[in-house]
């Protein structure tokens, strides 16, 4: 049977290999994981369709590949073969296999080709001494703990172009000699450097900032923490909660910066769907909390941690960061002070979150410590005025400076 890659949506136009988790001729499970195929926003993965064997690989990784584009072959029922081949087979490919070869897995034996590597020299682990890769993979590292000649000098820098190739160790360097590594970008990465730089080019940006205390949030978080964790299932009480819903009062007030242009058209949006920035490995991510309106904190709460574990995992679908009407960007969690976020198109507005940092502030005509944080409201401003971005602002930063607004939609 044949394995196609599936049926991609229509804002994506098609896909590339990431990598396959078997190799030609190896024996799968049933919906054992085959195939990551790399998209513009997620990484899909594609599962064996029954107990079989994957036949052959039509798609190598980093190829690109089409919707429902046919990837590999598949034999339903077929049992990996681990027979020797027969004799006229080999004298008629011309190989001279040593009786161990006899015993590896067709996996091993492929590995063991690509590197160069006598595989007859290698010991299986395997039921009947067969070879494995893991066997194969054991190998190669010994053979790379082995001494070996100094390499010539060399001026010129050495680039590495495979993805998956390491540094060279220092001390494997000649003197003089300089590491490059080149690696292609991946197409989430590449995505979103394409969105944000149409993001800078098409709408006119510009950034507001102020500042809040802290200390209320942090007093009630830490005076009802157990009890919330308690009546809702372990769930903690965390700052995004309340800026998810800070933000969406104030949205209320200010629909234009719930907004979207389209053309020459202002799309004013009648829910609040809100996109919580999630850094990754490979980029960063824009899961949408949808309806944050009609959800308490500790459903906030539940949705960004799954998210959260979700887009760490690589298991975030598209469903999961379409839309969205106004997006919160946490650059405090590594430190950051105070930034200018960039707009998620087409969105009108992002409010960006920074470090809580204890500073000299007056209150009441007296200097004391407070713990506070800088906000930043990045907006467009063909849609958005001065003025209501300023306000938008204040809104946010009055209920978070006495909670109970909130509750009380004040």
């Amino acid at each position: 049977m044949e394995i196609k890659a599936p049926t991609f949506p229509e804002s994506i136009a098609d896909g590339s290999i990431a990598q396959w988790h078997h190799q030609q001729g190896d024996a799968v499970s049933r919906d054992e994981l085959l195939v990551d195929i790399e998209t513009d926003k997620v990484v899909i993965e594609v599962f064996a369709p029954e107990n079989g064997v994957l036949t052959a690989i039509l798609k190598s990784e980093g190829e690109t590949v089409l919707s429902e584009e046919v990837i590999a072959t598949f034999e339903a029922g077929a049992v990996a073969a681990t027979s020797e081949p027969a004799a006229d087979e080999q004298a008629a490919a011309g190989e001279d296999l040593a009786p161990e070869d006899a015993f590896a897995s067709p996996a091993a034996r492929k590995m063991a080709a690509e590197s160069d590597l006598n595989i007859s020299r290698v010991s299986g682990s395997g039921r009947d001494g067969r070879i494995t890769k893991e066997d194969v993979a054991r190998a190669l590292v010994e053979n790379s703990e082995q001494p070996t000649a100094p390499a010539p000098a060399a001026v010129a820098p050495t680039i590495v172009t495979p993805a998956a190739a390491p540094m060279p160790e220092t001390a494997d360097l000649a003197p003089g000699e300089r590491v490059e590594r080149r690696v292609p970008m991946t197409r989430l990465r590449a995505s979103i450097a394409k969105r944000l730089v149409e993001a800078q080019q098409s709408a006119a940006m510009l950034t507001t900032f102020n500042e809040v205390d802290m200390g209320p949030i942090m007093a009630l978080r830490k005076k009802y923490q157990q009890e919330f964790q308690a009546a809702h299932n372990e769930t903690k009480l965390g700052f995004m909660s309340f800026f998810v819903r800070a933000a969406t009062e104030a949205l209320k007030r200010f629909p234009s910066v719930n907004a979207s242009i389209d053309g020459n058209d202002i799309v004013y949006h009648g829910f609040y769907d809100i996109g919580v920035a999630v850094s990754t490995e490979k980029g960063l991510v824009v899961p949408v909390v949808r309806d944050a309106d009609a959800l308490s904190l500790a459903q906030i709460e539940d949705q960004i941690m799954a998210y959260g574990q979700k887009a760490r995992a690589g298991k975030l679908e598209l469903q999961d960061m379409s839309g969205g009407t106004f997006t919160i960007s946490n650059g405090g969690i590594f430190g950051s002070l105070l930034s200018t976020p960039i707009l998620n198109a087409p969105q009108t507005g992002v409010l960006g979150m920074h470090k809580i940092q204890e500073r000299a502030v007056v209150v009441d005509g007296e200097i004391v410590v407070r713990p506070m944080m800088y906000l930043a409201l990045s907006y467009d401003h063909r849609l958005i005025d001065g003025r209501e971005a300023v306000q938008f602002l204040v809104a946010i930063k009055g209920m978070l400076e006495d909670p109970a607004r909130i509750l009380l939609e004040l």
